[in-house]
């Protein structure tokens, strides 16, 4: 269930594109309008209109984006553009080839997808970047943490309606095998038997597989814990998720930490990054 408020009358891409043409135009990009444009219009809606963008002005709406606007709010609304499987191919990429490897967003995007989301993610990363996410996942991930990884991108995994805690148990150990190691089924196992990556892979695809809400307000939570926030991982979660499921993953975080995740991002962000993020979230409830 998604939260993404959109016009009740249907925008035409074409006014859109003139619209957004708009605001690039003069000295500076008029954010504001761009925001309001693009974060409340639905995944097919933006695909129409980047495609419009391109046949109006000769040029890719994304790349235009990111020359016009800047900091955090450049990365989340560039990741917005994207639909979900080529997102996910987008952030792996970049989790995998920048100086510093962030094994932590390619774990939580590879062990909470299902098995058809990633056979997705694999074709486009393939056919985006001109190698195999496979091959990647070798080069910059090692030991145990990559055996688990590249289980769970060739193996498959049970997706059915109803939670079925017996198979996502033993989906677990089955991974967990790829560490030839001898593993507990539950949750408290996982803790007491393992450490670092391998642990953090085992718990996402057990969290994922019996209530992925409760486990991605737990990442927003985190992001947003202490001093400082964690943007890299709030942006991630909310653009991958707000047309998906952030309609449940707010009530978990209000029942979890007594808060709206809305009052939550008000608090830790500022500006047009604020404005848009909780354009994302929908009404504060």
């Amino acid at each position: 269930m998604a939260t993404l408020i959109v016009p009740s009358t249907p925008i035409s891409p074409r006014d859109d594109a003139i619209q957004l043409y708009k605001a690039f135009k003069g000295l500076g990009c008029d954010t504001a309008v761009v925001i309001e444009i693009l974060a409340h219009r639905d995944a097919t809606q933006r695909a129409c209109i980047r495609q419009e963008y391109r046949t109006m002005y000769s040029e890719d709406l994304v790349k235009r984006l990111a020359s016009e606007l800047s900091g955090k709010v450049q990365i989340a609304v560039e990741l917005w553009m994207h639909d979900p499987a080529t997102r996910d191919a987008t952030i792996l990429r970049k989790s995998l080839t920048k100086n510093f490897v962030s094994l932590e967003s390619v774990t939580e995007v590879i062990c909470s997808r299902t098995s058809s989301q990633l056979q997705a993610v694999t074709q486009i990363y393939h056919s985006a970047f001109g190698t195999h996410l496979e091959n990647d996942l070798r080069l910059h991930v090692f030991g145990n943490d990559q055996k688990i990884l590249l289980a769970c991108i060739t193996k498959q995994r049970y997706e059915g309606i109803e939670v079925d805690r017996e198979m996502a148990a033993k989906d677990a150990k089955a991974l967990y095998k790829a560490g030839e190691k001898r593993l507990g089924t539950d949750e408290k196992a996982v803790k007491k038997e393992t450490s670092g990556l391998f642990k953090t892979a085992l718990l996402t695809i057990l969290q994922c597989a019996e209530n992925p809400a409760r486990y991605f307000a737990k990442m927003l939570y985190k992001s947003m814990k202490g001093l400082g926030t964690f943007d890299t991982r709030l942006i991630r979660v909310i653009v991958t998720r707000a047309e998906i499921d952030m309609q449940y993953i707010k009530a978990e975080y209000c029942k979890k930490y007594h808060k709206t995740l809305n009052d939550a991002v008000h608090s830790d962000t500022s500006g047009h990054y604020r404005t848009f993020l909780l354009s994302l979230l929908g009404p504060n409830h």
